[in-house]
């Protein structure tokens, strides 16, 4: 897809797109097509259920005395308050709805439009933004797709006020568009594909951006003592990985120490010994979305050269059953030196998240570290698919992101973290035990990566179990994995932590 943006006069060739508020209030532009057509605009809402609600869609084909192809009227529902996330939502419901009828090109006219303060040209730049989001498709491996099914649509143009500071705004979500897109391409690799070695060479794209990769083998994870995150990786014959990437954007800042991001990388989850049921295991492909998240995170980052120090390490391993498989009853000693007696093999992101998070904090002493992972499944019984459970040891980086969430529409809802739930994984047998019982599954499983939080170090973990992967279409996504998490992160970072 091409994107551009002008100002002057509305192209009279391809699709045209015009907004219309709830109620049938027209845009400036859509009342001037209406007038130039002989009322046909008006007319077409009235013989419709189209009410300009915010999301609905009235396709006008070959308008009278229009050249243009078609007449999209795209409604945004009330006038006020519009939100950036609606420009965005709009620009992908567009892509979808034009991408599959033979159009190549359309213009989106968002005259008169206001949203959150923001000036014309940076709405502009939001729907295609939301435009480019929603044009990622998964077809790697599909042969035999025909013509008709590909997406038609190649360039979207907006008109605005300012088309030059547009374009500048543009240029910078498109970055952070890319991360996402990556983090979406990882998740929805098959795991035959994306295993721990090919996901860590995967690191090495980053290396073009300047981000410095580091990958440890099992040999150099051993001598370390990640023993919590080798023995999730014993039965497979595949062997574990971390990697650490680091982008170094404010190396004169006289705060050194860089924000650390940390993610769940299991490649693929059969629960191990603990096996899960075969219905529905083809999905713990995606059980690697924290750790995609990080990967598309630095890639947003390094890709607008933000000026900010990162560091962002992934535990990358693959859960499977054999004679070599670690046994629930297992006694581990993690990098940590705390011990953690395994209960449950299928409880094993915990043990992957305990090794890195240790070593991250002692190797890079951060200032804040958030970890994500596709933890539990008690999330989605908690909030289910659209929001991400969060935990924190620290109130102004919980709010911080939950505002982040809103604005970006990747929502987060705090959980609580007591001693009343800490206690329901302490061990007979060792320091710790891996599961804490049947009930508050996601909070004792926070409270178990707590443990390995020392010296006060700032910290949230995110539960992205219930978000990384939508079994349905989302305005600016379709069905599959999301790529949650990205957006949320880079726009955390950047209202709150950029020199």
């Amino acid at each position: 897809m091409k994107f551009s943006f002008i100002s002057g006069n509305v192209p009279t060739t391809g699709a045209l797109v015009v907004a219309v508020y709830e109620g049938g209030e027209l845009s400036p532009t859509a009342q001037a097509l209406d007038k130039a057509s002989g009322g046909k605009i008006l007319r077409a809402i009235e013989n419709s259920r189209f009410k300009g609600k915010s999301g609905e869609l009235l396709d006008i084909l070959a308008p009278a005395n229009i050249d243009n192809s078609r007449i999209l009227l795209a409604g945004l529902g009330k006038k006020s308050p519009l939100k950036v996330v609606d420009l965005e939502n709009l620009g992908g419901r567009v892509y979808k709805e034009l991408s599959g009828k033979g159009e190549t090109e359309v213009c989106v006219v968002i005259d008169g439009l206001t949203a959150e303060g923001k000036d014309e040209a940076v709405l502009a730049a939001h729907v295609s933004h939301g435009s480019l989001l929603r044009s990622y498709r998964f077809d790697t491996y599909k042969t035999n797709v025909k013509p008709e099914s590909m997406p038609s649509l190649q360039s979207m143009t907006v008109h605005c006020a300012s088309p030059e500071n547009a374009q500048a705004t543009f240029e910078k979500l498109e970055k952070v568009a890319q991360g996402v897109l990556f983090t979406r391409q990882l998740v929805s690799e098959p795991p035959n594909r994306l295993y721990p070695e090919s996901f860590a060479e995967q690191a090495k794209e980053l290396e073009t951006l300047g981000v410095k990769v580091t990958v440890l083998g099992e040999a150099e994870m051993a001598d370390l003592g990640m023993n919590a995150l080798l023995a999730v990786g014993m039965g497979s014959a595949r062997d574990s990985q971390v990697v650490i990437m680091e982008w170094n954007g404010a190396p004169e800042s006289r705060e050194q120490k860089p924000l650390a991001f940390v993610g769940k990388g299991v490649t693929f989850d059969t629960g191990g010994i603990s096996l899960k049921p075969a219905a529905g295991m083809e999905d713990m492909k995606f059980d690697m979305g924290g750790a995609g998240t990080v990967y598309g995170l630095m890639k947003a980052l390094a890709g607008r050269k933000a000026k900010v120090n990162v560091v962002g390490a992934c535990g990358l391993a693959e859960n499977m059953p054999s004679g070599n498989a670690q046994r629930p009853g297992d006694i581990v000693t993690s990098y940590s030196g705390k011990t953690i007696e395994v209960l449950n093999t299928d409880a094993e992101g915990r043990l992957v998240l305990a090794d890195v998070l240790s070593y991250v904090q002692e190797k890079h002493k951060p200032r804040l570290i958030i970890d994500l992972a596709t933890l539990t499944g008690a999330i989605l019984v908690a909030l289910g698919n659209d929001i991400a459970g969060i935990f924190s040891n620290n109130d102004d980086i919980s709010s911080k992101l939950v505002s982040a969430g809103e604005a970006v529409d990747e929502r987060v809802w705090r959980l609580p973290l007591a001693d009343c739930y800490d206690k329901l994984i302490d061990s007979d047998a060792a320091d710790m035990k891996n599961i804490g019982g049947r009930f508050a599954g996601s909070i004792t499983a926070a409270q178990f990566l707590q443990r390995f939080i020392e010296n006060g170090t700032p910290w949230v973990h995110i539960d992205i179990a219930g978000v990384a992967w939508s079994a349905k279409d989302k305005p600016i996504a379709e069905k599959g994995a999301t790529g949650f998490g990205v957006r949320l992160l880079e726009r955390f970072v950047a209202d709150n932590y950029e020199a």
